[in-house]
């Protein structure tokens, strides 16, 4: 049986689907970790305080440092990259 020369192929299809998948949601993170760069502290929930185990008192948040949330990680990453680039050139 010979092959036909117009036949449709969707190989690349899936994989260019996958890669424009990935690409939009890396590009909206680092969208949100640019307009919103702090989250909430998963350790005390946003509160800054958290109970002691013995007396049940209230304490500052050793994760958060009682501010109730810290640095998403794609923007410590930005950061990072920035500190790196200022560093490198010279003024």
């Amino acid at each position: 049986m010979p092959t036909l020369a117009a036949t449709a192929t969707t190989t690349g299809t899936a994989a260019g689907l996958i890669l424009l998948t990935l690409t939009a949601v890396t590009l909206g993170y680092l969208a949100v970790c640019w307009v919103r760069p702090f989250r909430r502290c998963r350790r005390c929930h946003g509160t800054g305080r958290r109970r002691s185990l013995i007396l049940r008192t209230g304490r500052a948040c050793r994760r958060c440092d009682g501010t109730g949330e810290h640095l998403r990680p794609g923007r410590v990453a930005l950061n990072y990259l920035r500190e790196l680039h200022d560093k490198g050139t010279p003024r």
